[in-house]
């Protein structure tokens, strides 16, 4: 979709590249403990008062879709569903025109009792992170038996009409890195699209370990040993995942976003809001700009665009992850947002 906004005034850094997908952090709180995220007792959560309110996330993203070209936005977390207010935060950017495409990052749990409310609130889809198909490896990965309750978050995502229902997952070395056929065959027997993630430099512990990651390329011969996985015709755009069509599976597709070794940085389209209101232009960025000082300090929609454009403009050509002198950014992903 093309910018709306007037030349000039769009998220433009200064290789080109124009952000128009929005990943709005709802809050750094998570009712899992995934080991490749946080430590077993949990993180040190934002005080309440550094949280943008509801109406402060409603006119950020208001400011990003009038007057800079946003056409999607993505809720995030920690969890989001954990947020309160989401479905007036859905409804009201679902109101907005030109109206954006209206997405949720989500770990599932609760899932089951919001979807149908947040499709009448104007969600369109639903991303639900998974990584095994196994209760009790669920339970060592997360730290929590909440495994039938992602299932059923799932399945009630499909059934509210969200479309597509994508599952996000993270294989470790060791852990369930033997569960990629297992994964695609449940997302095919349920009408999911599936895509795996690339461990990334993101725990609070910094503890990730290149030579331990599962890379695209062993998701990939993983999968090619049992299924056929077909070019897909559809242009891959901004979008991080590389997908195939599988064969003999409906028209779903697999995807592999291969963050670490197979770059997308060149086509990058996003800007990120954390539930601070802190601009991050990146995700591995070390460095944010300050919209919810600006904004309570009363500053009108230009002022923010204003900086918001400032913060985009110095975006890097790419995230560093091989270069010697990458640091990993202080924040876990938890509080940065997806």
């Amino acid at each position: 979709m093309n910018s709306p906004v007037a030349a000039g005034t769009a998220l433009v850094d200064r290789f080109g590249r124009v952000a128009t997908d929005l990943r709005v952090s709802l809050t750094d709180r998570c009712n899992l403990r995934c080991s490749y995220c946080m430590p077993a007792e949990g993180l040190p959560w934002l005080p309440a008062p550094h949280l943008l309110t509801d109406a402060e996330v409603i006119r950020l993203i208001t400011v990003a879709v009038r007057q800079l070209g946003v056409t999607e936005v993505r809720f995030t977390g920690g969890e989001p569903l954990l947020r309160p207010g989401l479905p007036a935060i859905v409804a009201a950017a679902a109101a907005l025109r030109p109206r954006p495409t209206l997405s949720l990052t989500t770990n599932g749990i609760g899932l089951a009792r919001t979807a149908t409310a947040l499709r009448d609130a104007g969600l369109d889809r639903v991303n639900v992170s998974l990584d095994t198909v196994d209760a009790d490896r669920f339970a060592a990965l997360t730290r929590r038996r909440r495994h039938h309750d992602v299932l059923a978050g799932l399945a009630a995502a499909r059934e509210a009409g969200l479309r597509p229902v994508k599952i996000n997952s993270v294989l470790l070395r060791g852990v369930n890195d033997d569960e990629a056929p297992a994964l695609l065959r449940f997302a095919l027997a349920n009408s999911y699209e599936l895509r795996f993630i690339e461990q990334m430099p993101l725990d609070a512990q910094h503890g990730w370990d290149r030579a331990r990651m599962v890379t695209a390329t062993e998701i990939l011969a993983a999968l090619r040993a049992e299924f056929t996985l077909l070019p897909d015709p559809a242009p891959r755009g901004g979008a991080p995942a590389e997908t195939w069509l599988v064969a003999g599976g409906d028209g779903l597709r697999v995807g592999v976003i291969g963050s670490v070794t197979r770059p997308f940085c060149g086509g990058c389209d996003r800007t990120r809001l954390t539930a601070d209101g802190q601009v991050r232009a990146c995700l591995f960025a070390t460095e944010e700009s300050d919209l919810r000082g600006a904004l309570r300090a009363g500053a009108d929609d230009e002022e923010l665009a204003r900086r918001w454009r400032a913060a985009m403009a110095g975006k890097r050509a790419g995230h560093g992850i091989d270069d010697p002198s990458f640091l990993q950014p202080s924040r876990p992903m938890s509080a940065i947002g997806g």
